[in-house]
């Protein structure tokens, strides 16, 4: 099998391909459109500022430091009615940070399984995943968040809340979860940093070995970081309590709570993106040829490590982009929550911009909020990317 996989990129024909020819041909050009399209940018901006002073109104992010006479119901910073516009932003951006990750975890893996079960040979399973990633593909996302939100408002009141898993509440209030109190929280987090940090080292000198790790010396390699973190739990006092929601009169108390806006949405976008996902993964597998897998049984590997070793890191080449296009709808889709009311960055600053009447650099903080969010994800997929390229799996 060949290392690497090139494509060639044919002379386009056509008026696309005289364009592109032109443009490679003439860098003068090129300096030309650019600075003709900084010309037109700037008389723009210039007859947004000229309007805005005929209106009375004076540019600038001043705004940031005024005071927020609203609530917030979901935070994860301590925010209340009168602290600034600029920390009740904080609150939004985090909530769509919150969302868009756990978004993404989800829809990945239930994608990835529902993937490779479409291609399984069980005809039932593989009609069934069929229909299901049909069903979703084919129904607007904010069709199916109102879905989501009447089924949360259709939920018992809280003292006859569904206990499926036991400390586990279902209730229109809201999905209460177990939770975990951890004692000396900031000792955890330098471990979790320190045990990143010795991976990273762990695998530069396992690479630069001129032969392999035996067994045993893998094994040595792997209870190293077991041992370090109980050792540094144990010297730094460490502790984990468990905090388990209990039902107090009308409300219940400890856990970890999910309000109805939040659940619908995390689960409207994972199950929506999970079917992107899940044809990502198929259209990868599949694009990966059939000698590979003949290949992988002819040497007695099971189909489950043939799919692991040979097959998926083939199929990435196909699945890597389009993963990245999915996380990135997932993350700019995070903004229907305005719909059924949740909290996000863009619900928090369509509400300043009413409030302020500084509608142009709200809308310039938003934009300016989704290039940071968005740029550096596109980015780290990017080195996955290159990293695969390296490795001779897909065409540098």
């Amino acid at each position: 099998m060949a290392d690497t996989i090139s494509i060639a990129s044919p002379d386009v024909p056509g008026p696309i391909g005289r364009i592109r020819r032109w443009w490679g041909a003439h860098p003068y050009g090129q300096l030309l459109l650019i600075a003709a399209l900084a010309l037109f940018l700037g008389l723009i901006c210039h007859n947004i500022l000229a309007s805005m002073h005929r209106l009375g109104m004076a540019p600038g992010l001043d705004y940031l430091w005024q005071p927020a006479n609203f609530d917030i119901t979901e935070s994860l910073l301590v925010y209340q009615a009168g602290d600034s516009y600029g920390r009740a932003i904080a609150v939004g951006l985090l909530n769509t940070l919150k969302l868009a990750v756990l978004g993404c975890l989800f829809a990945t893996v239930l994608g990835t399984t529902l993937g490779i079960a479409r291609l399984s040979g069980n005809l039932l399973l593989s009609r069934l995943v069929q229909a299901y990633v049909e069903l979703i593909r084919n129904t607007p996302l904010p069709l199916q968040l109102f879905f989501w939100i009447a089924l949360t408002q259709a939920l018992p009141p809280t003292r006859q809340a569904l206990q499926p898993f036991g400390s586990t509440f279902l209730s229109v209030r809201g999905i209460f979860l177990p939770w975990v109190e951890i004692g000396n929280g900031q000792s955890l987090w330098l471990l979790a940093a320190v045990l990143v940090l010795l991976a990273i080292a762990v695998r530069a000198f396992i690479r630069r070995l001129q032969h392999p790790l035996s067994a045993f010396g893998l094994l040595g390699v792997l209870a190293l970081f077991p041992a370090i973190a109980f050792a540094w739990i144990w010297l730094a006092g460490i502790t984990f309590t468990p905090d388990l929601p209990v039902l107090q009169g009308f409300n219940i108390r400890g856990g970890i709570t999910l309000t109805p806006e939040f659940a619908a949405m995390l689960v409207g976008l994972t199950i929506y993106y999970s079917a992107s996902i899940s044809e990502s993964v198929r259209s990868g597998i599949e694009s990966v040829n059939i000698g590979q897998w003949e290949a992988g049984r002819a040497i007695g590997l099971p189909r489950g490590r043939i799919m692991r070793l040979i097959v998926m890191p083939q199929a990435m080449r196909v699945i890597t982009p389009l993963m990245t296009s999915s996380y990135l709808d997932l993350t700019k889709d995070t903004t229907l929550g305005i719909l059924i009311g949740f909290t996000e960055v863009t619900a928090i600053i369509k509400t300043s911009a009413n409030n302020t009447g500084n509608a142009v650099e709200t809308i310039i903080v938003l934009v300016a909020v989704f290039l940071a969010v968005s740029m550096p994800t596109s980015y780290l997929i990017n080195l996955y990317n290159r990293s695969l390229a390296k490795r001779g799996i897909i065409a540098k």
